[in-house]
């Protein structure tokens, strides 16, 4: 089968915006077909500039200096469109993830000792402040 000839899988329905799903592979060689109920994968729902820029980030290793270079753009746009992408594909960085549950964890802590009086309002006040 000429890959040239290959449509990208819509995954919305273009009438009713809906989502789609995959419902019949088959196989040019055997002539095999299988029918079911199949999700389009996450990736397969990129737009196409989402896509570019993955390929691009895959080929410069994750280096963002070489995403710079091959897409002509400024670090802060390549750092961002990565943000765009990562947040599309539903995923949240390491280090973020990170931090936010140790702030999470350090808030809590903060908020028990203001209920128990180990600490005034005014320190819970100071001590929220630092995390933010």
């Amino acid at each position: 089968m000429d890959r040239n000839k290959l449509h990208r899988i819509p995954h919305k329905d273009p009438v009713s915006g809906s989502e789609m799903f995959i419902s019949e592979l088959t196989s040019e060689t055997t002539g095999i077909t299988i029918r079911g109920t199949f999700e389009i994968p996450k990736y397969a729902r990129l737009e196409p500039d989402q896509l570019e820029f993955l390929e691009v980030f895959l080929r410069s290793r994750g280096m963002l200096n070489g995403v710079e270079r091959e897409l002509g753009i400024s670090y802060p746009t390549a750092k961002a469109r990565l943000d765009t992408l990562l947040s599309h594909l539903g995923l949240v960085p390491y280090e973020t993830k990170e931090k936010s549950d140790k702030n999470s964890a350090k808030r809590k802590q903060i908020l028990e000792q203001l209920e128990n009086g180990t600490i005034t309002a005014e320190e819970a006040k100071r001590k929220l402040g630092v995390l933010n």
